[in-house]
């Protein structure tokens, strides 16, 4: 039988997007929920959790969290998750870290989970990527603004500014008022 050569294919952008918007920041760790995981690679959450269960030496605390009750009603509010007593789960979340999506790898074998995986170890590199650039680009302003400020005063300011959250704004209400 001949060897097949592996090709890296380009990562799909809407499953990267999707990847990306199902990182959260739990406990200062960027992981992903089980039932997030799950729907990426196309299996029940009861199944993949099934597996981790089984195999629960490869899940170390550094792998993979078990929400409490306080994280999951805070997620719940935040993501479209179902409530209790409504067919809701009974269990409370897994959140998996970058080594611990790694692991399901190893337990979830088939070729969706494969790729999924593959989308997913790139999104967390990327991410990485970013923090660092932008952490380095921080420190370079910092260091300029140090040497140059009484000559770009104006200029630093705007770059703080951009670098900062933006302000929203309030929308203007077209139309008259009523006198009342």
């Amino acid at each position: 039988m001949a060897k097949r050569k592996l090709v890296a294919l380009p990562q799909p952008p809407l499953l990267r997007e999707k990847v990306e918007r199902r990182i959260l920041l739990v406990r200062g760790n960027k992981v992903m929920l089980d039932s997030h995981l799950a729907e990426l690679y196309g299996v029940p959450t009861k199944r993949l959790n099934q597996q981790v269960r089984r195999n629960t030496k490869r899940f170390p605390a550094d792998f993979m969290l078990k929400l409490t009750e306080a994280e999951a009603a805070a997620l719940r509010s935040q993501i479209a998750t179902s409530n209790d007593g409504r067919g809701g789960r009974r269990y409370l979340p897994l959140a998996f870290t970058e080594q611990g999506v790694a692991m399901l790898s190893s337990v979830l074998t088939s070729d969706r989970a494969v790729e999924v995986n593959i989308a997913i170890m790139r999104t967390f590199v990327q991410l990485r990527e970013m923090l660092a650039t932008n952490k380095a680009l921080a420190h370079r302003m910092e260091e300029m603004e140090k040497r140059y400020d009484h000559q770009f005063q104006l200029v630093f300011q705007t770059l703080r500014q951009l670098r900062s959250p933006r302000q929203v704004r309030r929308k203007r209400i077209i139309g008259f008022a009523a006198a009342g």
